[in-house]
């Protein structure tokens, strides 16, 4: 398959016209491979991810998060640097696909709305454009949670040992509003779309304080590394009979739990 072909099937699951302005999704290194046998896919392009990736035999790779928002010259040996070296010398393609992806209401980003059954699903703040897509999304329980039983369902779907919570407790749990990766900007948004709880990451401490709904922080990493996961399934099956090997290669949370201070190992 040439790599413009794969790039248009990405691109139906994740169209690169509805990204947001200060995005910066698409190809991030054009490869020298014309012809595509092995798409690796992936949350973040990091030297880690993308060294196994290559190792495996990619010749492209999808990663979620742009290698870099802002343009910068490789004038340091980071992480970056890395990267670039890593795509420039094996010739293989990057490509993100970011909030081209998470607007896609219909789209791997609502994983956990099937997990937990949701109905009634749509998008917490949608596009003027297109209503049907937007920013995180919304949906009803099957049948109304006590808030600790809905929060065991939640940890068991995400497979997270911890989280942190903000906001008040509601007597019970019917309506649910999720927005993966960065969304305590949507704390509100959740509230005025009737959301008794809103799941997310990167809850800040000022938006904590005002949080008008009981807002469970899961982390940035586990919704979308699970989504990047679902991604690749539906890429697999699009890609099945066309000779072009799919493989998620797992991410790592840079975010972890530690005993309480003071507590030494034994």
């Amino acid at each position: 398959m040439k790599a413009r072909e794969l790039i248009d099937i990405i691109e139906r699951h994740a169209p690169l016209a509805g990204q947001e302005d200060w995005d910066a999704g698409g190809v991030q290194v054009a490869g020298t491979r014309d012809d595509i046998t092995r798409l690796a896919v992936t949350l973040d392009p990091d030297p880690r991810s993308l060294n196994a990736a290559l190792s495996w035999g990619a010749d492209f790779c999808l990663s979620h998060h742009p290698l870099t928002l802002t343009p910068r010259l490789p004038a340091v040996r980071d992480a970056y640097h890395e990267v670039l070296r890593l795509l420039l010398t094996s010739e293989a393609w990057l490509y993100a696909a970011h909030t081209s992806l998470d607007v896609v209401t219909s789209g791997p980003v609502s994983w956990l709305a099937d997990d937990l059954k949701l109905s009634n699903v749509a998008p917490l703040m949608p596009r003027p454009a297109d209503p049907k897509t937007g920013i995180g999304f919304v949906g009803d329980l099957p049948a109304p949670l006590a808030a600790p039983d809905f929060l065991a369902r939640l940890k068991a779907a995400v497979g997270r040992d911890f989280c942190t919570l903000c906001g008040p407790d509601p007597e019970t749990v019917r309506r649910v509003a999720v927005c993966p990766g960065s969304g305590s900007s949507l704390i509100a948004t959740a509230r005025e779309a009737g959301a008794d709880i809103f799941v997310t990451g990167d809850v800040t401490y000022h938006k904590a304080a005002e949080a008008s709904v009981l807002t469970v922080d899961v982390g940035h990493f586990r919704l979308e590394e699970e989504m990047m996961r679902r991604l690749t399934e539906r890429l697999a099956r699009d890609l099945a009979q066309a000779d072009v090997a799919v493989k998620f290669f797992p991410g790592r949370d840079p975010m972890r739990a530690c005993r309480p201070l003071g507590t030494a190992k034994g």
